[in-house]
């Protein structure tokens, strides 16, 4: 199994090279940072630490790009040559071991197209309260709408592994909402028990305040109201990149 890393990132050079180093304990064919315009060190960072840094603009550059972590992972999906994907936030203060490898473990089963990490999420300095979106939206409207993927417990959470071609065939939601569009259109696809989970501790990355997550919150239950049909379709065009299949 070839295994690609690829790691959105936009001005988070104060933690992407320790998540590059962090995944690279488990050997992965390659390591790809998709940098998103970053003012910062973040690229000079992530290549000291041994990736390969892809600006965003580079793949595709006859498609325009449009702001959103769900856009540098749609163009991560065609920058990657692994069979399998795992994608992993550049913002994490401290990765799980073995993150890549465990993710990676269920994959042996053809079934399976996706395996999401589980983990507790640490706020403010204590080891649980973080995924606040995660809580107080996401889980409310899949558990309503799509109760088959509700026993995904962290559907927002950024890593997980995901097997190329299926990738290649989803549309990716250009902005936060693409972890939950990808859970929504995997299982109806094929079915829930395509989607696994992993237990690996617990996740500290940096809480934002609730300024950025209002913004969040808002894609989110755009992207779930619009898979169930209680959007009308332009808005569901409009957030989302379509599958690589589907471009001429």
């Amino acid at each position: 199994m070839n295994v690609s890393v690829v790691i959105p990132a936009l001005n988070e050079e104060s933690t992407v090279a320790q998540v590059v180093h962090a995944v690279a304990k488990d050997n992965p064919s390659e390591i790809i940072v998709i940098d998103s315009d970053s003012s910062d060190a973040t690229a000079a960072n992530a290549r000291a630490a041994g990736a390969q840094v892809i600006s965003w603009r580079e793949i595709a550059p006859e498609i325009p790009t449009r702001p959103g972590k769900g856009e540098a992972m749609w163009r991560g999906v065609r920058a990657a040559s692994g069979d399998v994907i795992v994608f992993v936030d550049a913002d994490l203060h401290s990765v799980p071991a073995n993150l890549v490898s465990r993710l990676c473990a269920p994959l042996a089963d053809p079934h399976v197209h996706m395996v999401k990490a589980d983990y507790s999420r640490t706020f403010n300095g204590e080891p649980t309260g973080g995924g606040r979106v995660t809580e107080l939206t996401a889980k409310p409207l899949l558990t309503t709408y799509f109760p088959e993927v509700s026993h995904i417990r962290q559907p927002l959470g950024g890593e997980y592994a995901l097997r190329r071609k299926t990738a290649l065939e989803l549309p990716f939601v250009a902005g936060y909402g693409v972890e939950a569009g990808l859970i929504i259109d995997i299982a109806t696809r094929f079915g829930p028990g395509a989607l696994k989970q992993v237990n690996v501790g617990q996740r500290v990355h940096r809480n934002r305040p609730l300024a950025e997550l209002a913004p969040m919150a808002d894609i989110v239950a755009r992207t779930i109201l619009g898979r169930a049909g209680v959007l009308p379709t332009p808005e569901l065009i409009i957030a989302q990149r379509p599958a690589w299949n589907t471009l001429t």
